[in-house]
């Protein structure tokens, strides 16, 4: 386990304990080492040289926020797992709220540690949470392709899992174009740097229910629960590997995630999706696939215009 953390708030003990704990939460979320227990899952990632990283971003009185991921194998089409946390200290112990548990949502609510415009960010994904049901039937995002509106880059990948296995398809890759290359924000809402600053991994939650991750940045800007508007810059296409995995030549990778009631993010499938004015779809694999426009169908290595509507 890798801790970071500049803060001065708690003795060493305190906040060792306090990564120890996000870290066994982070191994618990994880469906790659949920089940087994810390010390057996920390190990199988270790002989594998991968690390839990906990970043303590903030603290104050009792309390801490940061972000925690697990970096993925250096194997190409693998990428990170990664969640904010906020945490209190308890009766003599810290007790920890991931993306995806129950305290979670609770600590948002309470934490001096969560600035306002991050706090209502989430607080209407989670009231609003229709809009990104697992049905399919709202299949309008309101979201932008990660560029400016109105140029194009082309779609270098098709529908394909976060981590290139067996979990939804819900990430695209995209290169080239007439962009420059920068990658922008897909909507407003609220902008964290997991991997800290210099780091190639954004993450951006929607007040509408998604949010948007943004994988192999260069160039990025630093953001730590940072109210960012509509096509806020992020980076520039690259082959970071900040947390993990493997990129052969420069290209971001998207995912698109969804967040219920209780706060918890999971990325979530692509098909029947509408995205920068574009309707994307499965294919019968992994990143091939394809995408609809006013009777133009776009296929992976074909150029694709963010569009507004």
């Amino acid at each position: 386990m890798t801790l970071r953390s500049a803060q001065k708030t708690f003795t060493t003990q305190q906040t060792q304990a306090l990564a120890q704990a996000v870290a066994v939460d982070a191994l618990g979320q994880s469906g790659e080492t949920r089940g087994l227990a810390p010390g057996e899952a920390a190990g199988r990632l270790a002989r594998a040289g991968r690390d839990v990283v906990v970043d303590v971003r903030s603290a104050s009185a009792g309390w801490a926020r940061g972000v925690a991921y697990i970096e993925a194998p250096n194997v190409e089409h693998a990428a990170p797992q990664g969640w904010l946390f906020v945490a209190r200290y308890l009766d003599g112990r810290w007790v920890t709220g991931l993306e995806g548990d129950q305290e979670f949502a609770g600590f948002v609510a309470g934490s001096p540690l969560v600035p306002a415009a991050e706090r209502k960010t989430l607080k209407a994904f989670a009231e609003k949470k229709a809009t990104a049901n697992v049905n399919g039937t709202l299949a309008v995002t309101g979201l932008l392709l990660p560029w400016m509106p109105d140029y194009y880059m082309t779609m270098s990948g098709g529908p394909h899992a976060w981590d290139g296995g067996s979990g939804p398809w819900s990430s695209l890759d995209f290169s080239g174009g007439n962009a420059s290359g920068i990658i922008r924000s897909s909507g407003s809402g609220t902008a964290t740097s997991m991997c800290g600053p210099g780091g190639g991994w954004t993450r951006v939650i929607h007040p509408n229910g998604f949010s948007t991750d943004y994988y192999h940045l260069h160039n990025t800007t630093y953001y730590n629960g940072t109210a960012v508007g509509r096509s806020a810059y992020l980076g520039t296409i690259g082959v970071d590997l900040c947390a993990g995995g493997a990129a052969y030549g420069a290209h971001v990778h998207w995912g698109l995630r969804t967040y219920d009631a209780a706060m918890n993010g999971q990325y979530t499938y692509l098909h029947g999706r509408g995205i920068g004015g574009w309707t994307f779809y499965h294919g019968t694999a992994q990143y091939g696939g394809y995408a609809t426009r006013l009777g133009v169908t776009a296929y992976p290595g074909h150029a694709i215009y963010n569009r507004l509507s």
